[in-house]
C-alpha cells in the first residue's frame, strides 16, 4: 500500500480557532481554496483512491467543544475537547489526500427528552436537576416521576403507558449494564448554536469535501424522546414495555463504513458517544468475522472524556476510567490505538 504524499498545512490554518466558539469558516472561500489546492498538488477525486480510508467523526459539536457549550468535554485537563480539535483538524488537513471519506455525526435533541429534568419532577412537581441518575428504585419509590405535560406530546395523553415504558427502560439500562440513565443539561438542541460541528473541524471537513471532490456525510442521532442514543448505530434501548418496536438500528452506516480499508475514529466524548458508538461497531464485526476490527484505528489524542469539575478543584463526575478501560477493550479486540500527531504511514494497514 502506498499513500499519497501528506500536504502541508493551509497558510491561513490557525490552530488558536479551535478555541473560538463563535468562528466559522467562509465557505465560498474554503471552496475555491480547496479546488485551488486540488490543482497545485495535483489531488485525485477520492473516488479513484485504491486504498479507501473513512474517517468517522463523532458529535464534533459546539456544545461538547467548548467551555461556553453546555456540555463541555473538557476532560481532567480542562481543555480536552479544544486541544483535540486543533489536533484534528492538523491532521484532516495533512491527510486530505489519503482520507476518502469522512462522516461527522451530529447529536440532535428536543428540548423535552427522557434524559433532560424537563422530562421529569420529583414527588413536590419541581425538576430535578442535571448531572444525576434516574434508578428503577426512583421510579418505584415516586421519588422522581414522568412531567404529566409530557405524555400530551409523546403518547397522546397516554400517561398511564408513558410511566409503564420509563421503568421499562431505565430496568433495560439497568440489566445491560453499560449506563444508568443519566440526566443532561439541554444539549445540542436542534437550531441552536450549539449544534454545530466546532469550526476549525467543519472548515477541515469541507476543504476534504471541495478538494477530493467527495460528499461530506452527515448521521444525525438522538431525537427520539424516549431513549438515549450515545452510539450513532443504535439506541440504548429498542423495545416498549408491551412488545412494540420504539426503535432501530443504524445498519446501512455500518455497512458503509466497513466497505472502506481503513476506518479512523475521532470526537466527543471518549467516554460516552465514542465509546458506545465504537462498542457498536465492534459487535457488528463480530457478528460477521472478527478479524475485521483490524480496520479500525481510533485517533486517541483526538477524544476526551467526559468530567463535571465541583468547582473546588475536583470533579462531580469524571468517566475517564471507563473512557480507558473501553479504549483498552477495543484494543484487545484487535483495534488501533494510534495518535493523529504520528505520520500515517507509520500506523496504517
Amino acid at each position: 500500500m502506498k499513500l499519497a504524499p501528506e500536504l502541508p498545512l493551509p497558510e491561513s490554518f490557525d490552530a488558536a480557532l479551535a478555541r473560538d466558539a463563535r468562528w466559522s469558516p467562509d465557505q465560498q472561500l474554503v471552496f475555491e481554496s480547496a479546488r485551488e489546492l486540488a490543482r497545485a498538488h495535483a489531488i485525485a477525486p477520492a473516488h479513484t483512491d485504491a486504498f479507501k480510508v473513512h474517517l468517522l467523526l463523532i458529535d464534533v459539536q459546539k456544545d461538547f467543544c467548548f467551555p461556553s457549550g453546555s456540555l463541555y468535554v473538557g476532560g481532567r485537563s480542562g481543555t480536552g475537547a479544544m486541544d483535540d480539535n486543533a489536533r484534528l483538524a492538523q491532521f484532516m488537513h495533512k491527510n486530505l489526500a489519503r482520507i476518502t471519506e469522512t462522516t461527522c455525526t451530529l447529536d440532535t435533541h428536543l428540548p423535552f427528552q427522557i434524559f433532560f429534568p424537563s422530562f421529569w419532577e420529583d414527588q413536590n412537581g419541581r425538576a430535578p436537576g442535571p448531572h444525576r441518575a434516574i434508578t428503577t428504585d426512583d421510579l418505584r419509590s415516586g421519588r422522581i416521576r414522568v412531567n404529566p405535560e409530557v405524555a400530551s406530546f409523546v403518547r397522546g395523553g397516554d400517561h398511564a403507558w408513558l410511566a409503564k415504558q420509563v421503568l421499562h427502560y431505565c430496568d433495560a439500562l439497568e440489566r445491560a449494564g453499560r449506563y444508568t440513565l443519566w440526566l443532561w443539561p439541554p444539549h445540542c438542541l436542534l437550531g441552536s448554536d450549539g449544534h454545530a460541528l466546532a469550526g476549525i473541524v467543519h472548515e477541515a471537513r469541507l476543504m476534504h469535501a471541495f478538494a477530493r471532490q467527495m460528499q461530506a456525510w452527515v448521521e444525525p442521532k438522538g431525537s427520539h424522546p424516549l431513549t438515549e442514543n450515545y452510539s450513532v448505530f443504535s439506541p440504548e434501548v429498542l423495545t416498549e414495555h408491551d412488545g412494540g418496536a420504539l426503535a432501530t438500528c443504524n445498519d446501512a452506516l455500518v455497512e458503509r463504513l466497513l466497505r472502506a480499508d481503513a476506518i479512523l475514529v475521532a470526537g466527543q466524548a471518549a467516554s460516552h458517544c465514542v465509546k458506545s458508538s465504537v462498542d457498536d461497531l465492534l459487535e457488528a464485526i463480530q457478528r460477521r468475522d472478527p478479524r475485521l476490527a483490524r480496520k479500525v484505528y481510533l485517533l486517541t489524542d483526538c477524544m476526551s472524556a467526559v468530567t463535571v469539575p465541583d468547582g473546588k478543584g475536583g470533579f462531580l463526575a469524571d468517566f475517564t476510567a471507563q473512557a480507558e478501560a473501553a479504549l483498552q477493550r477495543f484494543a484487545d479486540a484487535g483495534m488501533h490505538l494510534v495518535r493523529s500527531t504520528e505520520p500515517m504511514e507509520a500506523w496504517l494497514g
